[in-house]
C-alpha cells in the first residue's frame, strides 16, 4: 500500500474514527484503525463490536490496500505532524509515516482478525444537524452514569411521523425535547423508538452539529439493533441499548397554576454563590414569595448563606429544596433570558411534586415547550 494525503486531513479523519473506542479493551485488536486505499481515496474505520466510526478522504492513492494500525497512536503521530503532505507505505508488517523530516515505523495488526464494519440499511429520516446537536446536549445531561441499570444510562429516541422527541432520565430528574424529523416517503404513523448510549450520542452532536443535516437509520439485522447517523462522508453506527425505557412521559403534568419567572442568569449566579458553603449531595432551600425567590444554604456550623432574587410569582407560595447541580443542569439547558419554574402538586400535602422547568421569552411570555425538565425536589428538613 502506498498514498500521500493532506496533513490536516489525514489528521482529522483519524482522530474521528478513533474518538469512540474505548480507553481500555481486553482485545488490543478492537484499538485499531482501519485503512482502506483505495483507487478514489482512503477510507479509515474502527469498531469495537458495539460503537463504529468510519470516514472517507481523498488521496492520492498509488498501491491500493488494507492496513490495521494503533489508532490512537496514530492519532497522536497526526496531531503532531509538520506542515507537509503525509506520505503512507507498507513494507511486510511494518508501516511507515513520513512528513517533512518526520519518520515514523509502525507495527501493523492482522487485518483478517478485525470484526467486519457493521452495514447501515435504508435512512430512515433526516434531521436538522444544529438543532439535534443541541437537543442532544440539553437531554443527555439528564442521563444515569451508572452503568448498573444500562436501560437509563442512554436517550430515548421516539419518532412519530414528522417529530422527534429525545427522552433522558437519572430517576431524579427527566429532560425531553422534541425537533422536526423529515421521514421522507417513508414516513409512518407507527412510532419508532431507539434505545441509544448517551455518550455516543454526545459525540454525535458535537462531530455533526454543523453538517447541515443528518441522515438517520434505524435498523435490525441477525438479532443486533442498531443505528447509524451520516453525514458529509463520515458514519458512526451503535448498538442500542436492550431492555424497556421507563414511562417516564407519563410524569409531566397537563397544566400547572402555580409557577414562578426569573432571570436564567440572576438565578444560576446566585445558586453557584449561595452553594458554595453545602457539604458534597446536600440541597439548597428555594422559597418562593410575592416578594420574590430567596435561596438558602446551611452548609455547617461554620458556613451559611442566602440571597435574595427578583421573581414574579404565579400562585401560592412555595417552598422547595433541591439539588444545585441538578437544578443547574436544567437552566444551562434552556437557552432563554428568563426560566419559568413550575410546581406541581402531589397527594401528599408534605411531599412536594416536582418542579418543571421550561423557556420563557420574556417575563409575561412563556417560550416553546419544546424542551422540558423535570426535576424531583429533596424532601424538607424540618
Amino acid at each position: 500500500m502506498k498514498f500521500q494525503v493532506n496533513r490536516d486531513v489525514f489528521s482529522e479523519a483519524v482522530s474521528f474514527a478513533v474518538k469512540l473506542l474505548p480507553q481500555r479493551t481486553t482485545l488490543p485488536i478492537l484499538s485499531g484503525i482501519l485503512i482502506q486505499a483505495r483507487d478514489d481515496g482512503l477510507v479509515l474505520s474502527s469498531f469495537d463490536y458495539e460503537v463504529s466510526s468510519q470516514t472517507e478522504i481523498q488521496a492520492d492513492v498509488e498501491e491500493p490496500g488494507t492496513v490495521l494500525v494503533s489508532g490512537r497512536l496514530l492519532a497522536e503521530i497526526a496531531g503532531r505532524l509538520p506542515n507537509a503532505p503525509v506520505r503512507v507505505t507498507t513494507q511486510d508488517a511494518r508501516i511507515s509515516v513520513t512528513c517533512g523530516s518526520a519518520n515514523f515505523t509502525l507495527l501493523s495488526m492482522p487485518v483478517e482478525e478485525y470484526p467486519s464494519i457493521p452495514e447501515i440499511g435504508a435512512e430512515s429520516g433526516v434531521v436538522p444537524a444544529e438543532e439535534f446537536a443541541t437537543a442532544v446536549a440539553q437531554v443527555a445531561v439528564a442521563a444515569s452514569r451508572d452503568d448498573v441499570t444500562p436501560v437509563i444510562t442512554g436517550v430515548q429516541l421516539e419518532v412519530r411521523e414528522n417529530n422527534l422527541s429525545l427522552v433522558a432520565t437519572d430517576r431524579y430528574r427527566v429532560a425531553v425535547r422534541e425537533i422536526d424529523w423529515d421521514g421522507g416517503s417513508v414516513a409512518s404513523a407507527e412510532a419508532v423508538t431507539a434505545l441509544v448510549p448517551a455518550r455516543t450520542l454526545q459525540e454525535v452532536g458535537k462531530t455533526f452539529g454543523h453538517s447541515g443535516t443528518i441522515s438517520v437509520a434505524i435498523t435490525s439485522r441477525d438479532d443486533r439493533e442498531l443505528i447509524a447517523f451520516s453525514a458529509e462522508k463520515k458514519t458512526v453506527t451503535s448498538l442500542l441499548i436492550k431492555g424497556n425505557f421507563p414511562p417516564v412521559r407519563r410524569l409531566f403534568p397537563d397544566t400547572v397554576d402555580n409557577h414562578a419567572v426569573m432571570n436564567t442568569a440572576e438565578l444560576i449566579e446566585a445558586t453557584r454563590r449561595v452553594a458554595l458553603v453545602l457539604e458534597r449531595e446536600a440541597a439548597l432551600r428555594y422559597s418562593f414569595t410575592a416578594d420574590g425567590l430567596t435561596l438558602e444554604a446551611i452548609g455547617s456550623e461554620q458556613a451559611q448563606a442566602s440571597e435574595s432574587i427578583d421573581a414574579i410569582l404565579t400562585g401560592d407560595d412555595t417552598v422547595v429544596s433541591l439539588k444545585p447541580q441538578f437544578l443547574l443542569d436544567g437552566l444551562g439547558a434552556v437557552h432563554s433570558e428568563f426560566v419559568r419554574i413550575s410546581f406541581t402538586k402531589t397527594e401528599n400535602p408534605n411531599k412536594p411534586g416536582p418542579v418543571l422547568i421550561t423557556s420563557q421569552s420574556s417575563r409575561e411570555q412563556a417560550g416553546a415547550d419544546t424542551y422540558r425538565y423535570l426535576l424531583q425536589p429533596n424532601l424538607l428538613l424540618r
